[in-house]
């Protein structure tokens, strides 16, 4: 193992680029470095290092040095690209989060206020009492801020599942549907338009379609992608929790996801924007991604939606090419 780097002034930051190639405003450079910082760039000037000839290709390893002509503008203008992009997620996120809620909350509370606590509603290899214990734990954080917890802890000896559902993650709500029986799953899913042509389907494809809803592995890679904007991280370029795209795929307006799995960006944003279709009829939200990464990502040198995962006639799909403006 090699021993901890040392910290580095803002000074000897700017020869280091400077020495690796890089075409650097100082001013504009020194403001970024101190209000970004560079271990932050470093993950966005990444890809503008030189890739050898031959590499790995399963494991590319880039360079030290940049790119010829690589400007410290363009790392700055990819930032904020992913910054915007980090925002249009967050809001699309956000109603999916609040639509998957209400409409797991429908189908629970139709058979009891309490009946999140019933075993017997969830698959038997779902860990009900762990989830019980986080949702537990979700309650106490909120105790002291959320009015409604307070009033039913002070009234109440338990919360029903409305209350409750409002002091859950995203990974909480998506877990739970994980744990519902195949039909709740299908009743939820089939209501977003996510409705697969099994014949499409190989046996083994058959047998996991019908054991699992491939949504719930959508929800997973989701939350994932929810939690790296929470946490303001690289989006543009990440690679997420592998969700598969077999059964999806056979659904129209879904026919561009990847062969077998998707772990790019452009799966997640393209099942995001199949369920705000329902969930928000008439959203601008298709239109405004296709915008930012017209006139920001389109305008950077050497960058090309593919990166994400976008196949190159994304534009001409109907998902993308009817969206509201």
């Amino acid at each position: 193992m090699g021993s901890v780097k040392q910290p580095t002034s803002l000074a000897q930051q700017l020869e280091i680029l400077k020495s690796r190639g890089m075409l650097i405003d100082e001013p504009l450079a020194r403001q970024w470095l101190s209000s970004v910082s560079y271990y932050r760039l470093s993950g966005y000037w990444y890809t503008y290092r030189i890739l050898p000839t031959p590499h790995d290709r399963r494991q590319p390893k880039r360079l030290d040095e940049f790119i010829p002509g690589t400007t410290f503008s363009e790392v700055a203008a990819l930032y904020e690209f992913d910054r915007k992009l980090r925002t249009y997620i967050h809001d699309g996120m956000e109603r999916i989060e609040v639509a998957m809620r209400t409409r797991i909350g429908e189908l629970l509370v139709a058979k009891g206020a309490l009946a999140y606590r019933d075993s017997s509603l969830f698959r038997d290899d779902f860990d009900h009492k762990s989830w019980l214990l986080t949702a537990h734990r979700r309650v106490e954080r909120a105790r002291k801020r959320n009015q409604a917890i307070a009033h039913y802890a002070a009234h109440y000896d338990d919360y029903p599942f409305w209350v409750l559902a409002d002091v859950l993650d995203f990974s909480d709500i998506s877990r739970l549907y994980d744990g519902l029986h195949i039909d709740d799953q299908r009743s939820i899913s089939t209501s977003y338009g996510f409705i697969v042509d099994p014949t499409r389907l190989t046996a083994k494809q058959k047998r996991r379609y019908y054991r699992r809803d491939p949504l719930a592995g959508w929800l997973e890679q989701l939350t994932v992608l929810r939690n790296t904007c929470a946490h303001h991280g690289r989006v543009w370029n990440r690679h997420l929790t592998p969700a598969s795209c077999n059964a999806f795929s056979t659904i129209e307006d879904l026919s561009s996801l990847p062969r077998h799995q998707s772990d790019q960006l452009y799966g997640a944003l393209l099942v995001m924007a199949f369920m705000l279709n329902t969930i928000s009829p008439g959203t601008s939200w298709h239109h405004k991604l296709r915008q930012l990464i017209n006139t920001e990502f389109l305008q950077l040198p050497g960058r090309n939606p593919e990166e994400m995962g976008f196949p190159s006639d994304w534009q001409q799909l109907p998902v993308w090419r009817n969206a509201s403006s």
